[in-house]
């Protein structure tokens, strides 16, 4: 039997005493792709950031590897080299060009060598056509490119696991496809990944498994057939009526 990478168990959080989780319970698989669905201000953001330890818990388990994070002595640091987030601002800095961008957190944090860390670099810039991009600076960039550069970010740290949160909410619709081609291509490698996101027809194609959430519960966890043909909850059905889906 598989061990899941990445283990939520009775998930609390809590913020100025409105409950935002409430018993949330998830396991993650090696080269699974869950995504997450739910109407806004639901919990679905904020689950990403306590996995990622942006915020913390107020009681409840989260286990990476076996290991728990959810105590004081957690490297948070270490533990987001092998957790990366991309959220929906691209958070690129302005005054770098896109190959320092993303040469940064691998040579600072992890004390890679420069010519190691450029040629994956390159290689993820090639993979996603955005090599003739190399010395330009943000401001020079469509949201798409900013969004696929800092996907191309995260992954030169060589996570075990990706966290997307709603990435392309901030892009025109013609920009969109883009970077979903990206995520599509990191899910037929075999990337571990958990999203948030509103793409319904991405979602069903690319998932592995649906978690439907509302006001903090998970209401759901089903396979994507499953969930946009037969939601087993009333309030899945309700949200899928809602969108014309």
């Amino acid at each position: 039997m598989t061990k899941p990478i990445l283990s939520i168990q009775k998930l609390y959080k809590t913020f100025n005493d409105r409950h935002v989780l409430n018993n949330i319970n998830l396991d993650i698989n090696p080269g699974e792709v869950h995504v997450i669905l739910g109407p806004s201000g639901c919990g679905k953001s904020t689950l990403l950031r306590c996995i990622n330890g942006l915020e913390t818990i107020d009681q409840g388990s989260i286990k990476f590897n076996d290991i728990e994070l959810n105590t004081r002595g957690t490297n948070w640091p270490l533990v987001r080299q092998n957790i990366g987030m991309v959220f929906q601002s691209y958070d690129l800095f302005p005054h770098m060009n896109v190959i320092d961008n993303i040469m940064l957190g691998p040579i600072k944090v992890q004390k890679r060598k420069r010519s190691e860390t450029e040629s994956q670099a390159n290689e993820l810039l090639n993979r996603v056509g955005l090599i003739e991009k190399k010395l330009a600076y943000p401001r020079e960039l469509s949201g798409g490119q900013k969004q696929r550069i800092a996907i191309i970010r995260a992954l030169c740290m060589n996570p075990q696991i990706m966290l997307f949160d709603e990435v392309t909410a901030p892009l025109d619709p013609e920009m969109v496809k883009e970077v979903l081609d990206v995520i599509t291509e990191l899910a037929a490698e075999g990337m571990t990944m958990v999203l948030v996101t509103h793409e319904l027809n991405f979602a069903r194609h690319i998932a592995n498994h649906i978690v439907f959430m509302d006001q903090g519960n998970i209401l759901e966890i089903s396979n994507p057939k499953k969930f946009f043909d037969n939601p087993s909850s009333l309030r899945a059905r309700t949200f899928l009526s809602a969108l014309d889906f």
